[in-house]
């Protein structure tokens, strides 16, 4: 059933929820719960009543008639934090603040900026989105209180925070904002006198393309910014590792999904060898990587490849206790890919096992993927009424494929 077919009330209901009552959007709009009432029974709904609610629901008024429908697994919450961001980063670039900004020092700014990340690798997207709404303005009014020619570092801050931006509204679907976002950051990024910075851009733009489907243009900008900052290894800082690490992976993610094994094979083994020249793993720059990574990684590869047995192989030699080095998002991705790769060796009970499991440790991180809805509609082919449960915890209906399921407002991405 597509999102036209609904009636206009039967769509305010599914926008509104579970986590929003009548009451609340009642509070959130001004309007009496009565006429909250009506409209979703789609006895009246005027256009004052109309544009109130979709204010509060935190979409457009296309979406509520039916004329466009909502980005998938977006509650209530991420379209709120969502259309803040975006103003945010359209005013900020036009150089419009609030009158509210405080100028900080660089040092409050940058933990606010490291304290975003630490949300965004545990998988906390909407919050981390939130935490970017004010770090914005303040690491643009902090570059305006610099004197011209010593702007550097706040030029840094900036295209961190814009390129925090971009990958929050990349993971939401939001692609034009992505790309304005990770624009924004480019420009910062060639003004600050960080020498990582614009090879740090330049993957994440790659990241944009790549949810674009743009792979040719993905890979040969993963490729250049990996060659940019490829380091000296006898002299490399461990933050120098971790950037370099981190690109070449994604380098060879990129490959995969192109299906060129003869360039995941070399970026694989580049990889490789980084990550055993590290010996642990580090997080530097809004990036984590080391051996770990660089192991779990090579099972999401395989899956893309169809290698289902080497997939299975490198599994079996990854113990769960080594898991914990990694951020909360990245075991969570490594949960899906094994799930994934159970589901294609025809390992049903297996897969349903991995993936419920991850589903249920990290609810609010699942509900922004795409992968836990194909491996359900795989494992769903063959397997039993226990694929419901799995099901109904990321809001899809087993065996359909496509539409809009009117069950929850999480469906995955």
């Amino acid at each position: 059933m597509q999102w036209s077919d609904y009636t206009n009330g039967e769509r305010i209901k599914v926008l509104r929820g579970k986590d929003v009552t009548q009451a609340a959007l009642s509070e959130l709009t001004g309007l009496s719960v009565v006429t909250i009432q009506k409209a979703e029974q789609d006895k009246q709904l005027s256009l004052n009543t109309l544009m109130k609610i979709a204010a509060a629901l935190g979409v457009d008024t296309s979406v509520i008639l039916g004329q466009q429908a909502p980005r998938r697994a977006m509650a209530q919450s991420d379209r709120t934090m969502m259309r803040a961001l975006s103003q945010t980063v359209h005013d900020t670039a036009a150089g419009l603040l609030p009158d509210s900004v405080v100028v900080e020092e660089a040092a409050v700014v940058r933990e606010a900026i490291d304290k975003c990340w630490d949300h965004y690798w545990k998988g906390h997207y909407t919050k981390a989105g939130a935490l970017v709404v004010p770090i914005l303005p303040q690491a643009t009014a902090y570059l305006r209180d610099q004197v011209v020619g010593a702007q550097g570092e706040a030029w840094g801050l900036l295209a961190d925070a814009y390129r925090l931006a971009a990958y929050v509204a990349n993971l939401m679907g939001a692609r034009d904002l992505a790309y304005s976002a990770i624009g924004h950051a480019q420009a910062a990024a060639e003004r600050s006198d960080d020498e990582l910075q614009p090879a740090l851009v330049a993957s994440g733009r790659a990241w944009v393309y790549l949810r674009d489907a743009r792979l040719g243009d993905a890979l040969s900008l993963a490729e250049k910014a990996a060659v940019d900052i490829e380091p000296r290894f006898s002299r490399a800082t461990m933050e120098q590792l971790t950037v370099y690490g981190s690109h070449i992976n994604f380098a060879a993610v990129v490959a995969s999904r192109m299906k060129n094994e003869d360039l995941v094979k070399s970026y694989l083994s580049q990889s490789n060898a980084t990550g055993a020249r590290m010996g642990v793993e580090h997080r530097a720059r809004g990036t984590l990587f080391g051996p770990m990574t660089a192991d779990t990684q090579a099972v999401g590869i395989a899956v893309a490849l169809g290698q289902t047995g080497k997939a299975l192989d490198l599994i079996r030699d990854i113990q769960e206790p080594e898991l914990d080095a990694l951020t909360e998002a990245a075991r969570n991705r490594y949960a899906m890919d094994k799930a994934m790769a159970q589901a294609d060796a025809r390992q049903w009970d297996a897969s349903l096992d991995t993936l419920e499991k991850a589903l249920i440790e990290a609810p609010t991180w699942a509900r922004h993927q795409a992968l836990p809805s194909v491996i359900v509609q795989k494992v769903g082919r063959a397997s039993t009424a226990r694929v419901r449960r799995v099901s109904a915890l990321i809001g899809v209906r087993p065996g359909v494929d496509s539409g809009f399921a009117p069950a929850t407002s999480k469906t995955a991405l």
